[in-house]
């Protein structure tokens, strides 16, 4: 079975590509008849030197994402994993010379297609006395034993196109520029690694692996590799690339050693996550300066792909700094990263946390440190017994988890209590149990509850009377809404606090009694509560649900009513 891809024809899907690609970048054209992009700005290279490079299509952002100043001059696409066409070649070569550049420099993948069609069509242009040059990249350190063909080209070709682009935007001439190219290539190695194979579009995979194989050093047109591993963690594979690239006795190896500095890429070969990506980029740093490797600069990115291969490869280039400022010249290509000239290594990398904040002594008499233990034992004892009702109510919301979220804040409570006395404060404690709930209750409960407590404890930091409590459920009640969205009658644990809230207005006004009104607001929360099994869900999970499968009142406004109740008792006793 042939995979699907978003393609008009299976024919004209190279072509399409491209022309997606320029139509969005003003900096483009494509050579008319032919599958050849071009610098917009070609008449600016008067007395330069032009650099083409290109292969088959599928490799995108290569080759022409790597267009512009300080990079390519041009690229010459063939179909999906297939050489480019010698007449296009020649075309190209054509249009660069015509607009005055001073000779070409051919940069190409160690492929047998692409070094017989490029260099045909370089013998055919110097036939017609265009001055044209070629370099032939291959940086692949898969094969412990060179075969006749050579190593592949792979990812490190886009550090060439680099290198090579800062000498001619330089002005170096073109025999000079292949001399530094041939000698930066000797000093790279790249090795690839993949979950599975990819598909060229119209056919079946290139080949399969199974659950937990992984290919090792395999090439860039979906071709296998050199032997197949064990899926390992992220770190324990960089280790094996590593080991592998840089074994001596690995005649296809890249020199790197302790007091190396390199440029190191990470590249993704289609269809890596950007979080595997970050995973793979952080082992192969740790990995690398475990060795004692410098690295001057870090690239991580999709440079150079193999259509939706779901897979790396590393490339490690031996750099000094001469070479660095090639590296970090200006360019105004596409996907060329905007990288730091700056080393990784020895960077400082994290900063420390902001100390927690001071808090004030608490001054408060112990017995109301005791008041207040008893009151958060009474809360918790409800809420454990409370666990299979709330989470029998919660079922109807298709979840059935609200008795054991409270009861897991009742647990983390009745811990910490253990720990020692709470905070006689109130401002104190309730900030002490937000961060608590915070972290340990989990879930939209946790993070109401913990901003709830943050809100109300902002206006007892400077009095505790019956009017600053009243004040602190308002502030309460104010952040729920403000950030869960919720509003009384969307049938949740607000609909209780907020009728509760309405009656502890009256600690407002002078001479209000504590309990009295206490009393009058458990009450008016309890009946909100049993009120919520006639609402529509308006908030919350449950607002998915029909109304008329919620027969039942909310879980959430029975465990704040019932949180309320526990107050009381214990203040009534």
């Amino acid at each position: 079975m042939t995979s699907k891809k978003l393609v008009n024809s299976v024919a004209g899907c190279a072509d399409d590509a491209l022309a997606g690609l320029v139509a969005c970048n003003p900096n483009l054209q494509l050579l008319q008849g032919h599958r050849v992009a071009l610098r917009s700005d070609l008449d600016s290279l008067k007395g330069r030197v032009a650099l083409l490079s290109g292969g088959g299509s599928g490799h995108e952002p290569a080759h022409a994402g790597f267009i512009g100043k300080g990079m390519l001059t041009g690229v010459i696409a063939g179909a999906v994993f297939t050489s480019p066409a010698v007449g296009s070649i020649l075309a190209a070569i054509r249009a660069v010379a015509q607009a005055g550049t001073v000779g070409t420099l051919l940069i190409v993948k160690n492929y047998t297609g692409d070094r017989l069609n490029f260099g045909l069509a370089r013998e055919q242009a110097r036939a017609e006395g265009i001055p044209v040059e070629m370099v032939v990249i291959g940086d692949d350190s898969a094969f412990t034993v060179l075969k006749k063909a050579g190593r592949r080209g792979l990812c490190g070709t886009v550090l060439i196109h680099k290198v090579a682009g800062a000498l001619a935007e330089a002005g170096v001439g073109l025999e000079e520029i292949a001399k530094q190219v041939n000698v930066v290539a000797k000093a790279m190695g790249t090795l690839g690694v993949s979950l599975s194979s990819c598909s060229v579009p119209g056919s079946k995979p290139t080949f399969e692996l199974s659950a937990d194989e992984v290919e090792l050093g395999l090439g860039i047109h979906g071709e296998a590799g050199v032997r197949r591993i064990k899926m390992a963690t992220a770190d324990e594979i960089v280790k094996l690339m590593l080991d592998h690239m840089t074994n001596t006795t690995n005649a296809s190896h890249v020199p790197v050693q302790p007091g190396s500095s390199v440029v190191m890429m990470v590249n993704n070969l289609g269809g890596l996550s950007f979080l595997e990506l970050g995973i793979i980029a952080d082992a192969t740093v740790r990995s690398l300066e475990g060795r004692g490797v410098k690295i001057a600069r870090a690239l991580v990115g999709t440079f150079m792909s193999a259509l939706e291969m779901p897979g790396i490869s590393l490339t490690l280039l031996l750099v000094d700094e001469p070479l660095l400022k090639l590296i970090d010249a200006e360019t105004t290509a596409a996907a060329w990263p905007n990288v730091a000239a700056v080393s990784i290594t020895g960077r400082k990398r994290s900063r420390v946390a902001p100390a927690e904040p001071q808090e004030a002594p608490d001054s408060t008499a112990a017995g109301a440190s005791k008041r207040m233990a008893l009151v958060l034992e009474r809360v918790c004892s409800t809420l454990l017994g409370l666990e299979e009702h709330l989470n029998a109510l919660d079922r109807a919301a298709g979840d059935g988890d609200c008795g054991t979220t409270h009861s897991r804040a009742a647990r983390a409570i009745q811990e910490w209590l253990k720990e020692g006395p709470p905070p006689a404060s109130p401002a104190q404690l309730l900030s002490k149990l937000s961060v608590l709930l915070l972290e340990k209750m989990g879930g939209s409960s946790g993070a109401l509850y913990g901003l709830f407590l943050t809100a109300a404890a902002q206006p007892l930091k400077a009095k505790t009377s019956l009017p600053a409590w009243s004040a602190a459920m308002d502030a309460g009640l104010e952040a729920m809404q403000k950030y869960g969205k919720a509003a009384p009658g969307d049938r949740t644990m607000l609909d209780s606090l907020w009728a509760a809230g309405q009656e502890l207005q009256a600690w407002k006004s002078p001479g209000a009694d504590l309990l009295q009104v206490l009393t009058k607001a458990v009450k008016s929360a309890e009946a909100a509560a049993e009120a919520t099994k006639n609402m529509e869900a308006g908030a919350g999970r449950a607002s998915y649900i029909s109304s008329a499968r919620l027969e039942q009142p909310d879980p959430g406004a029975v465990a704040a009513a019932a949180i309320l109740r526990a107050i009381l008792e214990v203040l009534q006793s």
